[in-house]
């Protein structure tokens, strides 16, 4: 892409992965070009690769990012199922241990998610927007094996990005200078905006960070004879009673991955051996016994960067003209939760919806698009934290008074929802994206949260599907 000499209609975005890629279909039809900034060299076919950390671990794509995709890429859940992946109707195709027993099998066909391995998500992901690109007036550059070292501009707005070549070849790393009228940080858990900021001469935002000291560990399966695979994934999350968690989803091609998580004390090893044996100390001995009927089919892949991060961009004041910041860059989440892919597809959704209300690229007009990114981002910021505020270190960010009922609220709701099909399914509405958080407390499910009494789950894993 030709260099522009004042960044015209021109946007740059760092990170060339899933929310960088849902940021470029975002932008499509309101830029005339789109630089991708991309530190790896993308790998041939649907292959692991090096910049994507989580990339072997268990991936969901929840009903509400599965819609807010579909929005922006028509056609790429079709895509994604020709691919191979898995769909799963939360109530019915996942069984999930609670800390007072097994939920309830609901045959309930309204929240689907879609269970697929990394690689295949990003690579099906990047043909269609590219595709989409390349049959629009938006020309698009993805820049492989080119990192970004900092921002141009000065505190007041940014005007572009300086970069170098990872190539290695002779003078490439050099820096040069490409100026945008808009750049996107895309860049992911490792942004180093602040670091940028602190050099344009501006602070960084307000940050808040909940940390459950989570550690997870993944390794892959092929059930021996797929006659007698499972008919549905299983879910053991931890509790603060028993803090370690395992989940066992299908994804593509007869394949199963294994998750085992814990807290701070309970991490799972990564030695196979030892793997397997911590998949007993869960909180249900089910996971363990499939094991039984399995073949490993990988090594075991680690993973420690489990911190609840938030950093408010979106406040008066804390965003520079011309800059913008979507995904893991700006709120990450504790992967064990499975919202990080979806909180970004709503996210670009969010800003492509601000843009093309407001006009297009005029001034304030990326202050509004993050304050949209995080009206998307916040259900899914409330349901980690309170989820992870048991395990949280004392540094963290402390809880107020409204969290901690929250927390005492959603810890009787979801009991209540293991059993109960109408507060189950406010419950998942909200889970799956497609419901605000306002939607537990409607009158009818407060009353039947706080007032029927509590009662335990099932004593073991349902087979029977029960009509709702």
């Amino acid at each position: 892409m030709a260099e522009h000499s004042n960044g015209g209609h021109t946007a740059i975005v760092i990170g060339g992965g899933l929310a960088g890629m849902l940021a470029v279909t975002a932008l499509i039809g309101h830029v005339d070009t789109v630089t991708v900034i991309e530190r790896d060299r993308y790998p041939e076919g649907r292959a692991f690769r090096k910049g994507v950390p989580q990339a072997r671990h268990l991936h969901i794509l929840l009903r509400g990012g599965s819609l807010a995709l579909e929005e922006l890429l028509p056609g790429t859940v079709a895509a994604l199922g020709e691919a191979g992946a898995r769909r799963l109707y939360l109530s019915r195709d996942l069984l999930t241990r609670t800390p007072t027993g097994w939920q309830r099998r609901f045959d309930e066909r309204r929240h689907l998610t879609l269970s697929v391995t990394r690689p295949v998500l990003d690579s099906v992901v990047r043909e269609r927007v590219l595709r989409a690109a390349a049959g629009s007036a938006t020309r698009v550059e993805v820049l492989e094996a080119t990192e970004a070292t900092g921002l141009t501009g000065d505190a007041g707005r940014v005007t572009g990005v300086r970069v170098r070549s990872r190539d290695g070849a002779p003078g490439g790393r050099s820096e040069r200078e490409l100026p945008a009228a808009l750049v996107v940080d895309a860049s992911g858990r490792g942004s180093r905006a602040p670091q940028w900021f602190a050099a344009l001469g501006r602070s960084a935002p307000q940050e808040e960070t909940v940390d459950a000291g989570i550690a997870y560990a993944t390794r892959m399966y092929r059930p021996k004879d797929p006659a007698t695979a499972p008919d549905a994934g299983v879910n053991v999350p931890g509790w603060p009673e028993c803090p370690r968690g395992a989940a066992y989803v299908p994804v593509e091609d007869g394949k199963w991955l294994l998750t085992l998580s814990g807290v701070r004390g309970h991490h799972p090893p990564t030695d196979a051996a030892e793997f397997t044996a911590f998949s007993a100390t869960v909180g249900d001995p089910y996971v363990h016994e499939l094991l039984d009927r399995a073949e490993p089919l990988s090594p075991v892949h680690g993973f420690r960067d489990t911190c609840n991060r938030r950093r408010h961009f979106e406040r008066p004041g804390a965003l520079p003209e011309g800059f913008l910041v979507l995904g893991d860059a700006g709120c990450t989440f504790n992967p064990v939760y499975g919202q990080g892919m979806s909180v970004a597809a709503l996210g670009a959704l969010a800003v492509r919806t601000t843009l093309a209300d407001g006009g297009g690229l005029r001034p304030g007009i990326a202050a509004e698009a993050q304050r949209a990114v995080a009206r998307a981002v916040e259900p899914a910021w409330l349901a980690a934290v309170g989820a992870d505020r048991p395990y949280a270190s004392p540094g963290d960010t402390k809880a107020g008074v409204g969290e901690r009922l929250s927390t005492w609220y959603i810890a009787r709701l979801s009991a209540r929802a293991s059993i109960d099909p109408v507060v189950g399914a406010a419950f998942r509405d909200v889970f799956s994206l497609t419901a605000p958080p306002t939607r537990l407390v409607a009158p009818q499910i407060f009353l039947r949260t706080v007032f029927l009494p509590r009662r335990p789950g099932l004593p073991g894993p349902p087979v029977a599907i029960e009509a709702v």
